[in-house]
């Protein structure tokens, strides 16, 4: 049976599955499983790949107004650096290979491979941006090219592809009411085998508002004013189809904002989207700002990213958000909390809107899988969470606690919250020391930290082995505590051999590891059964 995520995706379009092609047992699935991976070239993930420099001329910024949660840090809601070159239009080839007639699709991908945002697709509409453009007098063609993004945009119909050739660009770019297709998406950035362009400055640099099936991919942002790029469904907070299908792939958005809460990609009602292969650093400050900052987003994937040097968090999703998976990203130094699992939002800025009938949350259904953290004062954080999950997870060094359970936002004005309960706390692989590490668990009030389910953890305490076994809010079953994960010599540094502790002694708990349609490990290989604890599996 397909869970509601797939079968969104699965009805639009064979290819614009928003996850990973998996062991499913519908043939319909299989089907759009073998069209994605086999018709067109498409990206892997597993370990992020590594850093990238972009190479900026004039646009107008966006009127600063309150953002999506309330705070006055922004405007209103109106790559980890490629090995590679970045592929052009997405990293699809723009005509998909054929597929044989009568071939045998019952043939199941790899793990760790994610298909193609939408089936290839050949370009309806070229139109070129260039630091040499106009926009007066420029036709978008290659060799009248046009001078900023936001002029090429408009107008833009289904099947327009917009490449922005290398260099300096301003930002406060905005882009507003596209709409392409499953079919035929709009595509915006920058070209094959060439260095990405760069939006400088701006109170953003780029605004996107009311767009669908729109990638944007291949981008460099910095040192805009508040937020990097912002995403949002212009304020039809009640519409959740204002501002669905977004992808975000290959972009690398950094040094945005100051002191406050400034972030580097800020998505506000955004629905049936994925932000992939991509890096984000030093966003915001003081204690503030976020890599991926989601206010009311649902049915999203947060995919094999790299979060470095930020103040308040990696990732955090508050404001309503639901049903959104944070798999295979790396994540160093990341702030206060490494992912915050809910959050603190004021009440006009939830998506849907709040309803005095019935029960309100903050987030529910995050599940925050097979990720590399290094760092943060707390790893992960469950904030008025429901029904959350973390699994295979390896936890390097947090500051002050393994985790926390919190409830920052409480029943008021006639509105009811439930408290953070139902978490999951699965196959997590901590490496911590116990002179820092003094409370294991950071419960406060007015949550039912008691709900929440331990099992198969590793907990090794390096400096004091004796003194790992944690403190949690409820008994822990199958858990291994003292004794080394044995890492080895590899790229993360945290790869497990076959002799580790942490080797298949972790447990199939759920549907948690499917749930999203992705499958294996941080390094893109399947977990055994049963399978091991952490991020890698054994002999990643």
């Amino acid at each position: 049976m397909l869970d509601a995520t797939m079968k969104r995706w699965l009805t639009n379009s064979c290819g614009s599955t928003h996850s990973r092609c998996r062991t499913l047992t519908s043939l319909l699935a299989v089907a759009c499983c073998f069209c994605a991976c086999t018709g067109a070239s498409g990206t892997t993930s597993g370990a992020p790949l590594g850093g990238d420099t972009g190479p900026t001329t004039a646009a107008s910024d966006a009127e600063l107004v309150l953002d999506g949660d309330g705070d006055s840090s922004g405007p209103a809601d109106s790559a980890a650096a490629d090995a590679q070159g970045p592929a052009e239009d997405g990293g699809l080839s723009d005509v998909a290979g054929p597929v044989e007639a009568g071939a045998d699709v019952a043939v199941m991908p790899a793990c760790g491979v994610l298909p193609p945002w939408t089936a290839a697709t050949k370009p309806l509409d070229v139109r070129y941006v260039a630091t040499t453009g106009d926009d007066k007098t420029g036709t978008g063609s290659a060799a009248q090219p046009f001078a900023t993004i936001g002029h090429a945009a408009k107008g833009a119909q289904p099947g327009t592809h917009i490449r922005v050739l290398p260099g300096d660009y301003a930002g406060g770019q905005t882009i507003a009411d596209l709409a392409g297709t499953a079919a035929a998406p709009i595509r915006i950035g920058g070209v094959a085998g060439k260095d990405k362009p760069l939006l400088v400055g701006g109170n953003e640099g780029l605004h996107l508002s009311r767009v669908r099936w729109l990638m944007i991919h291949d981008l460099e942002v910095r040192d805009s004013k508040y937020n990097g790029i912002n995403c949002d469904d212009g304020g039809d907070r009640d519409d959740p189809d204002a501002t669905r299908f977004v992808a975000f792939e290959r972009i690398y958005v950094h040094d945005v904002g100051g002191d406050g809460n400034q972030d580097c990609l800020k998505l506000s009602g955004v629905d049936d989207y994925r932000v992939v292969d991509s890096r984000f650093a030093r966003c915001g400050g003081k204690g503030s700002g976020s890599g991926v900052d989601h206010v009311g987003c649902h049915h999203g994937l947060i995919v094999g990213n790299l979060f470095e040097q930020l103040s308040a968090n990696a990732v955090q999703c508050k404001g309503g958000s639901d049903d959104i998976e944070i798999r295979w990203n790396r994540l160093v130094d990341a702030g206060a909390r490494g992912v915050n699992m809910g959050g603190s939002t004021g009440f006009q800025y939830f998506r849907p809107p709040l309803s005095k009938n019935g029960i309100s949350f903050e987030a529910r259904d995050i599940r925050v899988i097979a990720n590399v953290i290094e760092g943060s004062q707390a790893s992960l954080a469950f904030v008025g969470c429901l029904d959350c999950v973390a699994a295979h997870n390896t936890l390097i060094e947090p500051g002050k606690w393994l985790l926390r359970i919190l409830q920052e936002t409480k029943s008021q004005q006639g509105y009811t919250f439930a408290p953070a309960s139902n978490g999951l706390w699965v196959n997590n692989l901590a490496w911590f020391q116990r002179a820092k590490v003094k409370v294991d668990v950071n419960i406060g009030p007015d949550t039912e930290a008691n709900t929440f389910v331990f099992s198969n953890n590793l907990w090794y305490a390096h400096d004091k082995p004796s003194a790992s076994k944690p403190k949690l809010p409820s008994a822990e079953s199958g858990g291994v505590a003292g004794d080394n994960p044995a890492f080895i010599n590899g790229k993360t540094g945290y790869e497990i051999g076959a002799n580790s502790p942490a080797a298949g002694t972790g447990k199939v708990h759920g549907d948690w590891m499917i749930k999203g349609g992705l499958h294996g490990d941080f390094a893109g290989q399947c977990y055994d059964t049963p399978p091991s604890i952490g991020a890698l599996a054994a002999g990643s």
